[in-house]
């Protein structure tokens, strides 16, 4: 199918690795010009190199802290249009809540929340002059099924879910639309360390510590395993897409079955 994506333009935040990577790589083959962020001149090269190594279309890296307070201004200086914006930058964490720290807080939703409010009130507002635009927030499954061992993590990701609704409202009647998208648990930079700090035995094989993880802590997976990147990215493309101009205000799951309700 073709997603009709040739003539515009995207933003991917924290794109140098996981599912952001993923779907940047998925975007540019489909034909779109792809503007990826990270905070490592390093990363973003090697990105821009893997991508390229997959696919013939030009991708962009900037160096910007999106997350900081001027980053949409500074990233906006840069590229002042962008048809589909994927507000994909986040950052977590395990830790019990009597020891999350009011700095914990502050930081989590900085980076998970208000760099996207941030880059949306940037790029909304030329979206709806032009009639066309894709506003994509990558939230959680665990914005639904709160960790207890992550409730800040859980409460920033059910954020995203209520600012992708609320912009949603503001399309009526437009060809722009806003949606969120829950991954569930997926194989990403860092997510070994992640599941070794969860693991009885962090010194066993990870394939034992992955199915542990699943039996415990994510019981209610029907898919019993890591998602791929890759498996995001593609409903990623189809919301970035004209073909998807009937989902607005939506929250779409890649979780594997792990939220257990029909709505």
């Amino acid at each position: 199918m073709d997603l009709q994506l040739a003539d515009k333009t995207a933003l991917v935040t924290g794109a140098t690795a996981g599912i952001g990577l993923e779907i940047a790589r998925t975007l540019a083959a489909e034909g779109a010009r792809v503007v990826i962020t990270g905070r490592s001149q390093a990363k973003l090269d090697a990105a821009i190199a893997d991508i390229g190594s997959t696919t013939n279309t030009r991708v962009t890296g900037i160096m910007v802290d999106v997350a900081a307070s001027d980053g949409a201004a500074t990233l906006a200086a840069a590229v002042d249009r962008v048809d589909i914006l994927v507000n994909n930058l986040g950052i977590y964490e395990s830790k019990a809540f009597a020891d999350i720290a009011d700095a914990d807080w502050t930081r989590l939703f900085e980076v998970n929340v208000m760099s996207g409010v941030r880059l949306s009130r940037t790029y909304m507002p030329g979206m709806l002059e032009r009639n066309w635009g894709r506003i994509i927030f990558i939230s959680s499954e665990s914005g639904i099924a709160i960790p207890a061992d992550m409730i800040h993590y859980a409460t920033s990701k059910t954020a995203q879910l209520s600012i992708s609704r609320g912009l949603a409202q503001l399309t009526r009647g437009t060809n722009v639309t806003v949606n969120a998208v829950m991954p569930g648990p997926t194989r990403s930079e860092g997510i070994e360390a992640f599941l070794r700090s969860q693991a009885k035995d962090p010194s066993a094989p990870i394939q034992e510590i992955e199915a542990e993880f699943f039996a415990t802590a994510r019981s209610a997976s029907i898919l019993q395993r890591m998602i791929d990147a890759k498996e995001v990215a593609n409903l990623v493309a189809y919301l970035a897409s004209p073909r998807s101009s009937a989902t607005n205000g939506a929250a779409l799951r890649a979780e594997g079955g792990l939220i257990n309700t029909i709505a």
